[in-house]
């Protein structure tokens, strides 16, 4: 894998990023990679831990993204920081893993609350923020889930499906005033997303990614190379794709 820092290393120089579920994972992951790029990045997460990442241009932000106003809230904390918003990393994400006949209107509403309307929210605000630049990327997190079935994730699911889906139509409106909108469908990688439901998350992401055609699940720091590249200039002509990082998982016959 090549070196985060020097890989590329003006590629976000001098942009200001939010980052949604920064904590731990992926979201930690994208953080630290815009930094070390350059970019000003604004943390959050709901986990004090992303505290930990305090630095010079790195801000943590402890908020819950689906509370009222969370949104207006982590923009404003980037624009009274940093002067201006670049860039904006849809990321948190949870995963309730349950039957549909098992799982409750409050399981559901949870997952849809943090993983598509608190992407929302953000994004419209951010929009707000990017809209006098005539510039600026909104990159979410979605999921091959989005194009395979799963038993006992259909709240996930379909939750990821509606942020893709969200990415492609944002992405019609955004354009025009320069801002571009694009996703990346991510496998199965090695992150704690599934502590909650099974002993082991990232032991059992980790076997599970073995069905992938290539063989192993993703470290998080590959996704983040992905939305580093859709965050940058190099992605110009990029607009409402849900690039898939799925190790070939949606190019197998199933």
């Amino acid at each position: 894998m090549t070196d985060i820092k020097h890989s590329f290393p003006q590629e976000v120089e001098g942009k200001v990023a939010l980052v949604t579920g920064a904590a731990s994972g992926i979201g930690k992951a994208i953080a630290q990679l815009l930094h070390a790029r350059g970019a000003k990045v604004v943390a959050e997460d709901l986990s004090p831990d992303v505290e930990a990442l305090a630095q010079p241009g790195l801000v943590p932000l402890v908020a819950d993204i689906t509370a009222d106003g969370a949104a207006e809230r982590a923009v404003e904390l980037t624009l009274a920081r940093f002067g201006r918003l670049d860039i904006l990393v849809n990321n948190a994400g949870i995963i309730i893993n349950k039957p549909v006949i098992d799982m409750t209107r409050e399981d559901w509403e949870r997952i849809q609350a943090t993983n598509v309307t608190a992407a929302f929210l953000h994004s419209r605000e951010a929009l707000k923020a990017m809209l006098p630049n005539k510039s600026g990327a909104i990159v979410n997190i979605a999921s091959y889930a989005s194009y395979f079935a799963f038993p006992t994730i259909a709240a996930y699911a379909a939750s990821k499906g509606a942020l893709a889906q969200l990415t492609r139509t944002l992405a019609l409106e955004a354009i025009e005033h320069g801002i571009r909108v694009n996703a990346i469908g991510v496998g199965d990688v090695v992150t704690n997303i599934l502590n909650d439901v099974v002993d082991d998350g990232p032991g059992f992401l980790a076997k599970h990614g073995k069905a992938a055609p290539i063989g192993r699940a993703a470290q998080p720091e590959e996704i983040a190379e992905v939305v580093a590249f859709l965050a940058s200039e190099r992605a110009s002509f990029m607009v409402g794709a849900v690039v898939m990082a799925d190790g070939g998982m949606t190019v197998t016959a199933g």
